[in-house]
């Protein structure tokens, strides 16, 4: 039977003795042994009462056997729900919650705090911990392997990524098997991967970017990668002289940029290096080809849609732009308020349609009516423009996104936590430039009448109840927040007052 997803990027290495996962001191992983995992793992789900269409959610530490639950996942027909590892009990609950898995994956540690909840949902909670061990790896071990991936069509859902709204209520965004293979397909082509290149992997495999985009093109390609925990200097250095491409965010670069070992002698073997995620400094861009030689390949993407456009490989690379629209890919301007298309240099709301973009909202039909149009454009809530050669600029974000380190941070949540706090009046969350992040969490508070607010004890206190990247990086106390005469706090005001606060942060 065709699986669409798996018959394109893991059946074609099932018989290989050619590695792919380079794990630093332990010795590689090849695409046979990748594969064997990959089969027990779903011979385990399959045990558990998974079948086609079901959700798995996971919440474990990358590493190669949580890899291979994608894998698995996508050989069962069931629907993978990657969820942060920095996400509290109390925002996995809402998600649980509202995908109804069939099995949540978590760490050992939180097997306590988080099988109550998956028990609610109906769901089954087991255990896969960092070096592979666990109950879920018991049962794996117990299984009879599933070897024939179930059937699933072009249009089946892969994947469900939850993304927060301005609202504060999370959407999840279903990705179906084209949405993903169509883009690793335009990407392989455009950025010329090969069974030649080794990837430096540091990138979290719970989000579209190092999972979809990076892990995607690596099997398609059949190339390997080095397979590292998380983002770390010395790995990186020590990676780099035997790989030909990396993929990063911003903060990857920087903090390169930073160690004296970055030299061109070091890169010389590399071809490629991307970032994306969040808006590179033209600084970064600068800086980076006068230490290496390379220049920063940067694109556009987001979780509803992969990846939209991106710098040429042959051409000319334009800091402060992510590039021209992918092949098959369309991308318009249109009046935020009516929705007419903007001719070119004109800035608008940023429009995209093709096989990249998602089914739509999780159980949100009206959410995906006004998000998604019915000729099939999907409204980004970024603003840009496209200047006469075809580029698009990214100008700013109609919707309070705040970008961190490739993370996405939406005001709302975090204002609503905020305000929950005792003796807060009311808060208004912003971005600030960031040199590290590019963007970094800043917090307004009003207190309520009479009481003095501690700016360190509310970071205390929020340490509990909010992902550590959500966290304001700097809190401000002030009287009164800026209005105008509608009642609106007027947070470009605030922007424009805080925008040196985290000018010295890293």
């Amino acid at each position: 039977m065709a699986n669409h997803l798996f018959d394109a990027l893991f059946g074609p290495h099932a018989q290989s003795n050619e590695q792919f996962l380079l794990l630093g001191d332990r010795p590689a992983m090849t695409h046979r042994a990748f594969a064997g995992l990959m089969a027990r793992y779903a011979g385990a789900m399959r045990a558990h009462g998974v079948t086609r269409g079901d959700r798995v959610a996971v919440q474990v530490a990358k590493s190669p056997q949580a890899l291979a639950v994608y894998g698995a996942c996508i050989k069962c027909g069931a629907v993978l729900l990657p969820l942060n590892t920095a996400y509290t009990p109390d925002e996995i609950a809402y998600f649980v919650g509202d995908a109804e898995p069939a099995l949540l994956l978590c760490d050992e540690a939180a097997e306590s705090r988080l099988a109550p909840m998956a028990a609610d949902a109906g769901a089954t909670a087991m255990t896969l911990n960092s070096d592979g061990s666990g109950s879920f790896a018991d049962a794996a071990a117990a299984a009879e392997p599933f070897e024939t991936p179930a059937a699933a069509e072009a249009g089946d859902l892969a994947a469900i990524l939850y993304t927060s709204g301005t609202t504060g209520r999370a959407k999840g965004a279903m990705l179906s098997h084209e949405n993903l293979l169509s883009n690793a397909q335009v990407l392989r082509e455009l950025w010329r991967f090969d069974a030649e290149d080794t990837l430096v992997h540091a990138l979290p495999i719970f989000h579209t970017h190092g999972l979809f985009v990076a892990v995607n093109i690596a099997l398609l390609a059949g190339a390997r990668m080095h397979f590292l925990p998380k983002f770390d200097v010395d790995a990186i250095i020590g990676a780099i002289p035997a790989a030909t491409a990396m993929m990063g965010v911003p903060t990857f670069y920087t903090r390169l940029l930073d160690d004296p070992r970055l030299t061109r002698e070091l890169t010389t073997n590399m071809r490629l290096f991307i970032s994306g995620s969040a808006p590179l400094l033209a600084e970064t861009h600068e800086r980076f080809e006068a230490r290496t030689g390379h220049r920063i390949l940067e694109r556009y993407g987001m979780t509803e849609t992969n990846m939209n456009t991106s710098n040429p490989y042959d051409g000319e690379r334009r800091a402060g732009t992510v590039g021209l629209p992918l092949p098959g890919t369309e991308i318009r301007i249109t009046d935020p308020q009516s929705g007419r298309e903007l001719a070119d240099g004109e800035t608008g709301m940023i429009e995209v349609r093709g096989p990249n973009v998602f089914k739509g909202y999780w159980r949100m039909p009206e959410k995906t009516a006004e998000e998604k149009r019915e000729n099939g454009f999907f409204i980004t809530g970024d603003l840009g423009m496209i200047d006469p050669d075809g580029y698009l600029r990214i100008v700013g974000r109609q919707k309070d996104l705040i970008i961190s380190g490739g993370y996405n941070i939406y005001p709302k949540e975090i204002e609503a936590t905020l305000d929950d706090l005792p003796g807060v009046l009311e808060s208004a969350v912003i971005a600030a430039p960031h040199a590290d992040l590019g963007e970094g969490v800043v917090g307004v508070i009003v207190g309520e009448p009479g009481v003095q607010i501690d700016p360190e004890e509310i970071v205390g206190l929020l340490s509990g109840k909010l992902a550590r990247f959500k966290q304001p990086r700097r809190i401000f106390v002030v009287d009164a927040l800026p209005r105008n005469t509608m009642g609106k706090v007027q947070k470009n005001m605030l922007r424009q007052q805080y925008a040196d606060c985290l000018q010295q942060s890293r």
